[in-house]
């Protein structure tokens, strides 16, 4: 069975597509056969692209994210995916919820991938300025090296 990963946050145009850009390069450096996608368990930003600050730092980091476009979370996400990975307790929260009765994911943290940083969230930065994209790259590569290994 070929391990599946999805990422999730609100909107879907910001953390989770860098999260997901991340994991397909480390994927792609150790040689690991994965599917990987990302949503959000909000609506709104649906069939838009990431935020233009996410594809800057992605950019700028040698990954291109400009052709993911955002969709939610559906119910058949928890058994097409074999990990369900919120990027904050808040959505993981909300996909407990979300989650049907026969679903099969493993629900985690992204940074529960990351020594030391079990339990955190990944910094959200949507309301700030292109300084908190950095940070938030850096989290999410950490936490994708972190996961790949694991997967390994």
């Amino acid at each position: 069975m070929i391990r599946s990963i999805l990422f999730v946050c609100l909107g879907n145009i910001c953390r989770s597509p860098l999260a997901e850009g991340a994991l397909r390069t480390e994927a792609a450096r150790l040689g690991l056969d994965l599917i990987i996608d990302s949503a959000g368990t909000g609506d709104w930003h649906a069939g838009e692209p990431p935020d233009e600050r996410a594809i800057e730092v992605a950019r700028r980091n040698g990954v291109d994210i400009s052709g993911l476009r955002a969709r939610q979370v559906r119910p058949a996400d928890f058994r097409r995916f074999t990990h369900v990975v919120a990027l904050d307790h808040d959505n993981l929260s909300n996909l407990r919820k979300l989650a049907p009765a026969d679903a099969t994911a493993e629900l985690s943290l992204l940074l529960d991938h990351v020594e030391g940083r079990e339990g955190q969230a990944v910094a959200d930065p949507w309301f700030g300025d292109a300084a908190g994209f950095e940070i938030t790259w850096a989290e999410v590569t950490s936490a994708a090296r972190g996961l790949a290994r694991r997967l390994q």
